[in-house]
């Protein structure tokens, strides 16, 4: 019975993903084959690289290159878009025993992703009203803000340093667009970071009540003092852009 398309396209696309375990098409010449070949892997490594470029360093060449080998054979995407093959490539290494001499891989190829992520976000920003009292109010969280906690500090490691350990303490990192388009990283306090979680946790809150529930998760009093320099960090933050005021009442905040 003669193979129907469909199935030559099958055997063809798993023998390029990975030629050693599938046998080429027949009636195909080798070189020609190995055009192919060297096409897929060349474009497939360049997209990686250029999402994951520390990791790519970090690994070196030998480690790097066999680690997009594995990701060609053994991950099936679900989406043809090459915006979004990073996040194949985390879904492969979520999925993935820990490497020991690497444990920190995924949480670091999550941190690289976001840059990409928030560059060609293009989600709308809702109806606010950006003079609003953040305090009376309920604050808006920026779509092109992200709040960002990892148990290893991601923001550091390269070819130079790759620790064995987790510190005791984890990372908290802000990672915000800029006006211009620029994606900055910055660290964040862990009480600065709660805040930004329960902002986008519980957005029906008016900024008062946010901190007076901060208070208490931290076990200290929402005294005069506590509220004012709470009210000096969601200024802050609207400065930033990572705020862009506070939920217009008409609509009020999502659900």
């Amino acid at each position: 019975m003669a193979e129907s398309l469909r199935e030559l396209q099958m055997r063809f696309a798993a023998h390029l993903r990975d030629p050693q375990q599938h046998a080429a098409p027949t009636g195909i010449n080798d070189a020609r084959l190995q055009v192919y070949r060297e096409l897929y892997f060349n474009n497939i490594q360049s997209l990686l690289a250029a999402n994951f470029p520390v990791i790519a360093r970090s690994l070196g060449e030998p480690r790097w290159q066999q680690l997009v080998r594995d990701f060609c054979r053994e991950h099936r995407a679900h989406t043809p878009l090459f915006p979004e093959i990073g996040q194949e490539f985390i879904a492969f290494l979520d999925h993935r025993p820990l490497d020991p001499q690497a444990a920190w891989l995924l949480e670091l190829a999550h941190y690289e992703w976001i840059e990409l992520a928030l560059k060609i976000s293009d989600e709308p920003l809702p109806a606010h009203d950006h003079e609003g009292d953040l305090l009376a109010g309920s604050p808006v969280c920026s779509p092109c803000c992200r709040a960002l906690a990892y148990q290893w500090p991601v923001h550091r490691i390269g070819l130079e340093y790759q620790p064995n350990e987790p510190p005791l303490q984890p990372t908290f990192l802000l990672a915000r667009r800029g006006a211009d388009g620029a994606i900055v990283f910055s660290e964040l306090s862990p009480m600065l970071y709660r805040l930004l979680e329960r902002l986008e946790q519980f957005p029906a809150l008016s900024g008062l009540e946010q901190l007076r529930e901060l208070a208490v998760e931290a076990g200290t009093e929402a005294d005069e003092e506590f509220i004012r320099n709470g009210a000096a960090m969601l200024e802050q933050l609207r400065d930033k852009g990572c705020l862009l005021g506070i939920w217009a009442s008409s609509l009020g905040p999502k659900a």
